[in-house]
């Protein structure tokens, strides 16, 4: 019952991370649309690759959009905007009137003037009433300002009241035209004393025919949904395209009708149940050979949560990221910046890592998306392309001049896809170059995401390398002040791991800055190691036990400085195996020719391990080993470091430190000839010249 509560418990772990996974694949298949997908591909121009294609119900042949939005704009072109004419005005002005004609008259009575209105005011008054009605009747316009520059003849609705009536502009009075028009009326009114008149009307009028724009948008919508979509009907049973035919511009357009009134009646009709069964299907079978890739080729990620919700989370933000762009008609999924994948999973691991996860991550986006091949084969090549690039987030010119070189991918890419389909390149659509650049654009978040990511999974990147490579920090300080010639020794070691990863592919900058940390713990008991020693050794004072566990210790009082100074666990890793499992094997030596015959545990001279994983970690322990052995060597010639490399190499083997390794035995020989190279080249090993005769 204990075995099995054990075993249970061990298996949790594995349980809850089966468990996201499908979580995961059940979020994405949510997102795929619930109607079934139409079943032929085509393309104008093509052949048609499918057998006789015959209508299986009647539908009308949709005009093509530019067509469609051409008629539409015709239609606001001719359009006549509706204005209203305000009927309160007329009655305010005539009352308005009124009120300054009798007090003008009583200005004129006391002042003896205008004897004929004095005497007969009624007819001046009816006279200024008529002029009024007929000045408000035909409208005094107040233009929007889009129609100030319309001629005469420009037509508008006029609503008055219930009724509606066109009226061209002209026939419509203006407020700079009214003074003139008072003018001249009353000079021809056969009044006496017309001028009395004059100031009374001149200034008064005021606009009455405002636009509207609600009705205005209200008959312009109306008409535009008036304009057929359709310019004819294809019969049921009627021959649409034929086996290999040439997709022309008529039959791309009767397919694309079929193909709209298909996914509106047919494919609406069917289950969505088994469509989405459909999806849950492909999606768990893409994330699950991503899952088997990683399990197999990247076995450090699967096994750690925090390194698979690392690589589940693209699969889910960028499936969200098409699925919100694909639901606003507005944006295009041109502008996604997919290349961010590659970059920062090749910044983090590897290229077949980021290359591997960028074609998975388009698989899923290219169901989500309505743009076709077109768009996985462009996604997948600028892919190639940012792997390729060699992007070095620490270097900024190459990496806007990566930036480019995806951009230009994208750019050909699209032209040449585009002439294939159009035939010329005055069709090309060049508008998506602006979603194009957009995207290359967003790739640049890639900088800043590096270093946010990198605290959020606790990620180590170049960034952050190239800063711990600084002498002056703290640790690197307190190991020149303490320890100067560990630090000598960890320089030596920096430059031989360099050099010996550049030549393998392995990670050059890592290792070098771990050698630079992989001796730190030293720096608590300096004087007992050789390197820093420059009298009696304090070694002479202590049992060899004692002795051993002083430089045991280096690697674990190393492991708490760093921890303590928080350093990255992926170069605390390098200090726990930079000696591996080894013996200190010159104390062991000791103690066993001072205690012949006497029974110990061996343990104690051994190092904790664990023994190196990694390529990276490989090289560090045998140039630690071969630097530190090389300082024995008096005068050494060629052949004396070509016997030592060998020598510490070989016994790293017997021992088994190199069992875990993921290096190579090509790889291996290619750093031996490395270290020999550079040793000679330290020790300022020369050729032998030949005697003289």
């Amino acid at each position: 019952m204990a075995s099995k509560f054990s075993t249970t418990l061990q298996n949790l772990p594995l349980f809850f991370k089966y468990l996201f996974v499908l979580l995961v694949v059940v979020f994405i298949s949510y997102l795929f649309p619930n109607n079934a997908r139409f079943k032929y591909d085509f393309e104008k121009g093509q052949s048609w690759r499918y057998e006789d294609l015959h209508a299986p119900f009647e539908f009308a042949i949709l005009k093509p959009d530019d067509q469609l939005a051409k008629e539409i704009e015709e239609l606001k072109a001719g359009f006549s905007p509706f204005y209203e004419m305000d009927m309160n005005i007329v009655m305010e002005e005539k009352k308005s009137f009124r009120e300054s004609f009798n007090q003008q008259l009583e200005a004129v009575r006391s002042e003896g003037l205008y004897p004929n209105v004095l005497n007969q005011p009624g007819p001046y008054l009816n006279y200024g009433y008529g002029i009024i009605d007929f000045v408000y009747d035909n409208g005094v316009i107040q233009l929007n300002e889009k129609h100030k520059d319309k001629e005469d003849q420009f037509v508008l609705n006029l609503r008055k009241g219930n009724t509606t009536q066109q009226r061209t502009l002209q026939s419509f009075f203006k407020t700079e035209k009214i003074e003139s028009l008072v003018t001249d009326s009353l000079f021809n009114s056969g009044l006496n004393e017309a001028e009395f008149l004059i100031p009374l009307l001149k200034d008064i009028f005021q606009p009455n025919v405002v636009y509207s724009e609600e009705l205005s948008n209200k008959f312009l919508e109306d008409q535009i949904q008036g304009v057929s979509n359709a310019k004819g009907m294809v019969p049921k049973n009627e021959l649409i395209v034929q086996k290999d035919g040439v997709i022309t511009e008529d039959i791309f357009q009767k397919l694309n009708s079929f193909k709209k009134k298909y996914e509106q009646e047919v494919s609406s009709k069917k289950s969505h149940l088994g469509v989405f069964i459909g999806y849950l299907l492909l999606t768990s079978l893409i994330i699950g050979v991503f899952l088997m890739y990683l399990r197999f080729h990247a076995k450090q990620v699967f096994d750690s949560f925090n390194q698979l919700v690392f690589m589940m989370m693209w699969l889910v933000v960028y499936s969200y990221l098409v699925f919100a762009v694909e639901v606003n008609s507005n944006l295009s999924a041109y502008m996604i910046p997919f290349c961010i994948v590659p970059i920062v999973i090749k910044i983090f691991y590897n290229d077949r890592l980021a290359l591997f996860t960028h074609i998975v991550v388009i698989l899923i986006a290219s169901f989500l998306s309505s743009l076709g091949y077109e768009f996985t084969f462009l996604q997948i090549l600028a892919g190639i392309v940012a792997v390729l690039a060699n992007i070095q987030v620490r270097d900024w010119s190459r990496f806007f001049f990566s930036m480019l070189n995806i951009f230009l991918a994208y750019g050909i890419g699209y032209l040449g896809l585009s002439l294939i389909k159009e035939g010329s390149i005055e069709s090309v659509d060049w508008s998506v170059y602006t979603w194009i650049f957009l995207n290359v654009f967003l790739t640049l978040l890639a900088y800043p995401l590096i270093p946010l990511l990198e605290r959020l999974f606790g990620f180590t990147s170049s960034i952050t390398l190239v800063e711990l490579s600084d002498m002056n920090r703290p640790l690197l300080k307190d190991l020149s002040l303490k320890a100067p010639g560990t630090l000598q020794h960890s320089l030596q070691v920096a430059n031989l791991s360099e050099a010996a990863a550049l030549k393998i592919g392995a990670d050059q900058l890592l290792v070098k800055v771990a050698a630079l940390y992989h001796d730190i713990g030293k720096t608590l008991n300096p004087t007992y190691f050789i390197e820093n020693q420059s009298g009696e050794s304090p070694h002479n004072q202590l049992t060899n036990l004692e002795s051993a566990k002083i430089i045991i210790d280096h690697v674990i009082e190393g492991e708490k400085l760093a921890k303590k100074h928080r350093l990255p666990q992926v170069l605390i890793d390098f200090i726990m195996t930079h000696h591996g499992t080894t013996r200190v094997e010159y104390f062991y030596r000791n103690h066993i020719k001072e205690n012949p015959g006497k029974e110990f545990d061996e343990t104690l001279f051994r190092y904790p391990g664990p023994r190196p994983r990694t390529k990276e970690q490989t090289i560090l322990m045998m140039a630690d080993s071969i630097e530190a052995a090389s300082k024995s060597l008096k005068n050494p010639g060629e052949q004396d470091i070509n016997e030592l490399v060998d020598k510490i190499i070989a016994f790293k083997i017997t021992n088994g430190q190199l069992e875990d390794s993921e290096m190579t035995f090509e790889e291996l020989e290619i750093c031996k000839i490395e270290f020999k190279k550079l040793l000679k080249s330290i020790n300022h090993i020369r050729i032998k010249y030949p005697d003289e005769k």
